[in-house]
């Protein structure tokens, strides 16, 4: 199961990736960003943990209709964010790949500049 611990290190594991606190009025809203773009959102010291993520609609959908744990973004647009829930009915793998693909779409969206900065390998791919 994924803990907050984890999940930080997790977001903050990628290339470019920060934290911030931009919520006065929720100061333990955690955002993790890549070109100053986010790709996270979460509460670490909420229970349960949950985290939202950017997600190509058409498998946010897939991903909400078989797995419960996985709802349309809270306060988010819920065609491209995905609020999944950490109580350990995901497979870990799952929710790396997730958090990944977050990220990339993210990142894809960036000048092809930044994305070099970065290292992106899907900047070698295009």
């Amino acid at each position: 199961m994924i803990d907050a611990k984890t999940l930080r290190t997790l977001c903050l594991g990628f290339n470019g990736a920060t934290e911030e606190f931009p919520f006065p009025r929720h100061p333990d809203v955690s955002t993790f960003k890549v070109g100053g773009k986010i790709f996270a959102l979460t509460t670490l010291t909420a229970d349960p943990l949950t985290v939202s993520l950017k997600c190509d609609p058409e498998l946010a959908e897939r991903l909400r209709a078989e797995h419960p744990e996985v709802v349309p973004g809270y306060h988010l647009n819920k065609r491209h964010w995905n609020t999944v829930s950490l109580v350990g009915g995901l497979p870990d793998r799952l929710v790396r790949d997730m958090i990944e693909d977050s990220y990339d779409l993210v990142v894809a969206s960036l000048p092809r500049a930044q994305q070099l900065l970065l290292d992106w390998p899907g900047v070698r791919e295009q």
